[in-house]
């Protein structure tokens, strides 16, 4: 029995006009491009962040909690995008490793701030300096000029406004 030669399957939705690979191309949609970006852009600083003992979520919470400082739990979870449940077992975690302290709000006994501690920003300044390696590599190629032209453009994409979703 002869077996019919592989024919090739028609490229995605997303991938450039005649192309077949499942990889995006300059002609891809933003959306798609984007996404791939974030993937590599998390894979490669998640890698960074388990080196120094912890996960890529973590070292954002700690972010956050250095670059604004005094947010309730309520808020930290809501300029993050995570729910409840799953910034608490973050904050659990941190906590019990010494990264983290929450104190009582003074204005409300019954809510709680989260703190970093001395060791977690010495940790949170660690994982920052090898992810800005890694993104300074993954950039290298462009000017100064255009990276700032990009940064312009994805803030302008983000916006201010409240985003429902999270990428953690």
């Amino acid at each position: 029995m002869q077996s019919s030669p592989p024919t090739a399957r028609p490229a995605p939705d997303w991938a450039a006009p005649g192309s077949t690979s499942a990889g995006p191309s300059a002609d891809s949609e933003i959306t798609w491009l984007l996404h791939r970006a974030a993937q590599r852009m998390r894979s490669a600083t998640g890698e960074q962040a388990e080196k120094h003992g912890i996960q890529l979520r973590d070292y954002i919470v700690l972010s956050a909690l250095d670059k604004i400082p005094n947010l309730t739990q309520v808020e930290l979870g809501k300029a993050l995008g995570l729910d409840r449940t799953t910034l608490m077992t973050q904050l659990d975690r941190l906590e019990r490793a010494g990264l983290v302290v929450r104190r009582s709000d003074p204005r409300d006994r019954r809510t709680r701030i989260p703190e970093i501690t001395e060791a977690g920003n010495t940790l949170r300044a660690k994982v920052a300096s090898a992810c800005d390696s890694v993104e300074a590599a993954a950039l290298d190629s462009f000017s100064q000029d255009q990276v700032q032209i990009f940064r312009r453009m994805l803030f302008a994409i983000i916006g201010d406004s409240e985003d429902p979703g999270s990428c953690l």
